[in-house]
């Protein structure tokens, strides 16, 4: 990895999983870390358990709760008070097929939370972004997005939720918004890179801490002890995406092995219908009305 010192990353969902090790190994190389969580005290223990490995990590952790639009705003105005230059921001945060539930604002909780709460914070950041010089925005999605699609009729799932659709329409939209920034940065001759990432079959506590039922035991004990691997390497295609000199804006990284479940960081494709302009154009318009943020771009 390149040195990263001097630079500061804001990692969502950085007290487990991928968000820690991402958070862990960008701290280092020398990068300041803003840990997110929904929990403080969480997220130090996370920073206290990077910190009995790594003394000399530069780390601090703030609260950030993405299923809640008033604590996305608060956070960025925080955040940017005290870091007027962010270089990285890694949309990492996540939830995966609870039953169906809302979030504070009433959106359906996987669409509100993995899009919406991004969608309104890298919006909320990106005068910061801007201020860096070279900054990039990651944007995890998941080879779930591949049989995903966005139901622009029932978007927050009221008539019709299955807990796996509505994850796939999450992840999806989170790709379409990712290649949607790329085009409007580009068009607009902004120096920020959006790019994607997904972590493959990774073992993280997504598959205990959303599933219910018979799901939830199978993934946890049959696909996580047969087919995933480990959170540590499950990170490693987003910290490519943020750190390596030859991604570019719009690029796709995830593993390089079987149906991209598992392997070393490689460029992979998004499936067509997440390349579409106009749906994503679409999506956004409808983010911006939803959310209340508009970029300035």
């Amino acid at each position: 990895m390149p040195d990263q010192t001097g630079r500061v990353a804001v990692v969502t969902g950085a007290n487990s999983g991928l968000g820690f090790a991402t958070s862990r190994d960008l701290a280092a190389a020398g990068a300041h870390v803003v840990m997110t969580a929904r929990s403080t005290e969480k997220g130090e223990e996370a920073a206290g358990r990077i910190r009995s490995a790594l003394p000399a990590a530069r780390l601090e952790v703030r609260r950030l709760d993405l299923a809640d639009l008033a604590s996305v705003r608060a956070f960025a105005g925080e955040v940017v008070a005290a870091h007027p230059a962010i270089d990285l921001l890694l949309n990492n945060a996540g939830v995966m097929m609870p039953p169906r539930g809302e979030t504070a604002d009433g959106f359906e909780t996987q669409f509100g939370t993995n899009h919406l709460g991004h969608y309104a914070l890298t919006g909320l950041l990106l005068e910061a972004l801007g201020q860096a010089g070279g900054a990039r925005v990651v944007t995890v999605s998941s080879i779930e997005h591949k049989p995903g699609r966005i139901d622009f009729d029932d978007l927050q799932k009221k008539r019709s939720y299955s807990p796996r659709g509505a994850y796939q329409q999450s992840k999806i939209a989170n790709v379409l918004f990712a290649l949607e920034l790329d085009r409007r940065l580009r068009a607009a001759g902004r120096d920020i890179t959006s790019v994607i990432a997904h972590p493959g079959y990774s073992d993280t506590n997504l598959q205990s801490s959303g599933p219910t039922g018979i799901a939830r035991l199978a993934m946890k004990y049959v696909g996580n002890k047969l087919f995933a691997q480990s959170a540590d390497r499950g990170a490693l295609p987003q910290l490519y995406a943020a750190v390596a000199p030859d991604v570019q804006g719009g690029d796709f990284i995830g593993p390089d092995g079987f149906k991209e479940l598992r392997g070393h960081p490689t460029k992979v494709h998004a499936i067509r219908g997440a390349q579409d302009p106009e749906v994503a154009r679409r999506l956004w318009e409808v983010s911006e009305k939803l959310t209340g943020v508009r970029y300035a771009i």
